[in-house]
């Protein structure tokens, strides 16, 4: 028997005006005003949903999700209303900006790739000569990227932000402000939890025109943390750092000829890999929450899920 995961939802709620599957996420649009996000437990990386779904990754990534959004509402609004089942938030529908505004305070990842191919300019930033992967830039900086319909999202910058129309200088400008703000936030929290907070990407739109930073903040999908206790010893000795975020699943993926390309078939996932999944998103919540993960129960998921849904709603609608 597979290991049970929740892949997909497919519900039909009073008012409903639209539906739309992302990546990881089953959104339903109620009425105008209101957007439920149902957090299943797909996977992606290089921008492709991997086959199998990771059990309570969807749970993980919703609490983390609501815990810092919930930090972070004195900086900026953000779009939560409730969330009234562990893969469930409600929220304000908003007007989606086309941008994922990518703050990195190390060089690792994607910059780090740009970086080893011989490039020093990231989306407008020089970026210092003579440093080693896992380096810690001399302070954040902010790598714009332009959110595509399919297939990767693009590296861009202020200034072609700005040529294209998007959003006004003085908007850019405080989208720019509230990220870095939202970073330094997280890399607070993270601090005193003994991580670091490397690198994240955080979404806003506007709803009447006012900013709101919608979908999900510093979450090991959108986020990337180290364990600050063994940092630096690991960076001196060149050794890779001990970190919580899905890397470790695109490392995987490289290992077996998988980067998302034209003609890469995707590798088969063990039951083994995927529990190894799970345990690194349970590693992640009870790292930043300090509380073991309270596995939910998948008997009757979407029946609870649906009705939990319901009651909310209903509860929104009398308020």
């Amino acid at each position: 028997m597979s290991l049970q995961a929740l892949s997909s939802t497919q519900f039909q709620f009073e008012n409903q005006t639209q539906f739309y599957k992302g990546k990881v996420r089953d959104v339903y649009s109620i009425g105008q005003d209101l957007l439920v996000m149902v957090a299943c437990d797909r996977i992606s990386a290089f921008d492709h949903v991997l086959p199998r779904a990771i059990p309570h990754k969807g749970q993980v990534l919703n609490a983390v999700a609501g815990l810092f959004l919930d930090k972070t509402s004195d900086i900026v609004p953000n779009w939560k209303i409730s969330m009234p089942d562990p893969h469930v938030t409600i929220g304000y529908r908003c007007e989606a900006l086309p941008i994922e505004f990518v703050v990195r305070n190390y060089l690792t990842g994607h910059a780090w790739r740009v970086y080893k191919s011989g490039l020093r300019m990231l989306c407008g930033n020089t970026l210092p000569e003579g440093m080693k992967e896992n380096d810690k830039f001399p302070e954040p900086i902010v790598t714009p990227a332009t959110k595509a319909q399919e297939g990767h999202d693009e590296d861009t910058t202020y200034d072609e932000i700005l040529q294209k129309g998007i959003v006004t200088k003085a908007r850019l400008d405080e989208l720019y402000r509230i990220s870095l703000a939202l970073f330094q936030r997280g890399t607070e929290i993270a601090a005193e939890k003994g991580l670091i907070l490397v690198d994240t990407k955080y979404e806003f739109g506007l709803r009447n025109d006012e900013i709101m930073l919608i979908d999900e903040i510093h979450t090991p999908d959108s986020s990337r943390f180290f364990y600050a206790d063994t940092y630096e010893s690991l960076q001196r000795n060149g050794q890779p750092q001990r970190q919580l975020s899905k890397e470790f699943v695109r490392e995987w993926l490289m290992e077996n000829g998988f980067q998302g390309r034209e003609g890469e078939v995707i590798p088969a996932m063990t039951d083994e890999f995927v529990n190894s999944i799970t345990e690194r998103y349970e590693e992640l919540y009870q790292a930043m929450t300090g509380l073991p993960l309270e596995r939910r129960s998948y008997e009757n998921i979407e029946t609870q899920i649906e009705q939990s849904i319901i009651q909310a709603l209903k509860q929104i609608d009398h308020e």
